[in-house]
């Protein structure tokens, strides 16, 4: 079931480093000078980050898997598939439990449909491979789907165009699943922060327990967001503004706002945002770690979105490397545990019970709310 081809493309990391792709111990090597650790100690630290990782996995915050796999005409992601950064067998070197897929698609007419179809392929490929991947639309499913030795499949981010301003199409899109939408680029949600349907599409994503992803919205919008959600709200893919400039990173005063309302800052591994190295990710996680708090710090490996990851950090089998390089600045395996696995485990548990909650005393809107309603 493969996919045979020759020119297959290599997936793009900033700064190759010593590792090959396919050295099967790289525990037992010492991390090269640059990568920050000491030669003595490499072996150990990434021992220890597999014992927590194997207790601890990584829930990932964002994935571009499904429109990565669109134009292949074949793959196999149990058996492996070297086209992309993500499969079974790296999943599972790289403890990764659980993973958010993107959903988003380029702005266009047809966002709603485009979307569906981005729905239809996630289906389709994790029935084609169910060894490995299981989809999975609560917290208590994502326990499940561990326990079985399956990756879970989370729905989401998608577009807020998505949505075309129909609260009736939010809902058909969570009844296939979703559990995570996009505010940014939403006419209802601008650099003045929401509208009143734009209240009400946050009210309605609560009702359903739909999380949203505020990366790359306006700060009034954000700042609104944050005071209107029952959920704590998610940044999928943003660092510190603090520590690298970026348009989708956090400004301290965000992150402290962040931290006050227990949003999560899913720190992503890519060099545009990050940097090149491992310790310039870390350095990302401590600020934030120091900042908004521990319990608001996750990882988004941002794996097949098309954007360049540092060094030793090219696919999803990596976060090991990760995990060690956050040992040797001294976090506490109780920490780790939060940023790989606990902290998104507590965003969903906290959506699924405002959910039921509110379901109870709420009924849905018209799709189309007016202004005034």
């Amino acid at each position: 079931m493969a996919d045979l081809q020759n020119d297959v493309p290599t997936t793009t990391e900033v700064g190759q480093g010593d590792w090959l792709p396919d050295d099967p111990f790289p525990a037992e090597r010492d991390f090269p000078a640059e990568s920050g650790f000491p030669a003595e100690s490499g072996g150990e630290l990434l021992e220890r980050a597999h014992a927590l990782l194997a207790e601890h996995p990584v829930a990932d915050g964002y994935s571009g898997l499904p429109r990565a796999l669109g134009p292949l005409p074949w793959y196999d992601l149990e058996l492996g598939e070297t086209a992309v950064d993500t499969d079974v067998p790296r999943l599972r070197e790289g403890h990764v439990g659980a993973l958010f897929w993107s959903l988003q698609v380029p702005a266009g007419d047809r966002a709603v449909g485009a979307t569906l179809e981005q729905l239809d392929l996630a289906r389709r490929v994790v029935e084609a491979h169910p060894e490995g991947l299981r989809m999975v639309r609560t917290a208590g499913q994502i326990i499940d789907a561990r326990h079985c030795g399956r990756v879970a499949v989370v729905l989401g981010p998608a577009s807020a165009a998505a949505v075309d301003d129909s609260l009736g199409i939010l809902r058909v899109l969570h009844s296939l699943g979703l559990r995570v939408l996009s505010l940014a680029g939403a006419a209802w949600a601008g650099a003045d922060g929401l509208t009143r349907f734009g209240e009400e599409v946050v009210r309605e994503m609560n009702r359903l327990g739909v999380l949203a992803d505020l990366t790359g919205a306006p700060e009034a919008t954000l700042a609104r967001v944050l005071a209107l959600s029952k959920t704590p709200v998610l940044c999928t893919r943003s660092a510190a503004a603090a520590v690298r400039p970026h348009p989708a990173n956090l400004s301290d005063e965000t992150l402290v706002l962040l931290g006050e309302h227990r949003g999560l800052c899913m720190v992503p591994l890519t060099a545009d945002q990050t940097g090149p190295t491992v310790p310039d990710v870390a350095d990302h996680l401590d600020h934030v770690r120091v900042v908004a708090g521990p319990e608001c710090v996750a990882l988004s490996g941002t794996y097949d979105s098309g954007a360049a990851h540092p060094r030793d950090l090219a696919d999803t089998s990596c976060y090991p490397r990760l995990i060690a390089e956050l040992f040797r600045r001294g976090w506490s395996e109780t920490e780790l545990s939060l940023l790989t696995w606990g902290n998104v485990q507590r965003a969903l548990r906290s959506a699924d019970f405002t959910a039921r909650a509110t379901q109870h005393r709420r009924e849905p809107n018209q799709p189309r709310p007016t202004e005034t309603e």
